[in-house]
């Protein structure tokens, strides 16, 4: 079963996985799809505030966070890992509980990439924002380095998501039934 939709001007066909026996959600993967990123990338920059830090949560996140830096001309970004990197002093953690992942996760940043986050301006940014957990993981990894959230942005805005008014994201992705229709 997929779920098609325009996202930034393409049409792209969903795959649609079980979260549950009556939940189902659509992948969206920007892994490798460099023509779906770029023009998002270039559609939420367009709504983007003056900000000098892009942060985003590994893995997903990863593609759209270096194409906003890079469109933006080549503004720094910072990705809050899984687990801690032999490379990485001064970990600051904390959980995260992600709707697309069966346990609990941890995301982290080292004190470099502190650093770069403390006093500054930050878009805080992801492919899909539906629950909000992830979100709130790295909001309090920025905040205890004092880094100062100027927007909170996704490609994808996901069930009840897109009721919320403190995210700007392209477009709204609903949830699904075991029969691929839209979940009311």
């Amino acid at each position: 079963m997929f779920y098609e939709m325009t996202i930034a001007g393409l049409k792209r066909q969903l795959p649609l996985c079980r979260i549950s026996d009556d939940l189902y959600i659509g992948a969206f993967i920007m892994f490798g799809d460099s023509e779906i990123t770029e023009a998002a990338a270039r559609q939420l920059l367009a709504k983007a505030p003056e900000f000098d830090v892009i942060v985003t949560a590994e893995s997903k996140g990863i593609p759209l966070a270096h194409e906003m830096a890079r469109q933006a001309g080549y503004k720094d970004y910072v990705v809050c890992r899984k687990a801690p990197k032999l490379y990485m002093t001064d970990v600051i953690e904390t959980k995260v509980d992600s709707i697309t992942t069966d346990h609990i996760q941890t995301l982290c940043i080292g004190g470099a990439e502190a650093d770069l986050i403390r006093g500054r301006r930050v878009l805080v940014v992801d492919d899909v924002i539906s629950t909000g957990e992830s979100l709130e993981s790295m909001e309090r990894l920025i905040d205890q380095v004092d880094g100062n959230i100027v927007a909170r942005m996704a490609v994808l805005a996901e069930g009840d998501a897109a009721r919320r008014d403190d995210i700007t994201y392209l477009e709204e992705l609903p949830v699904f039934n075991a029969d691929g229709t839209v979940k009311e």
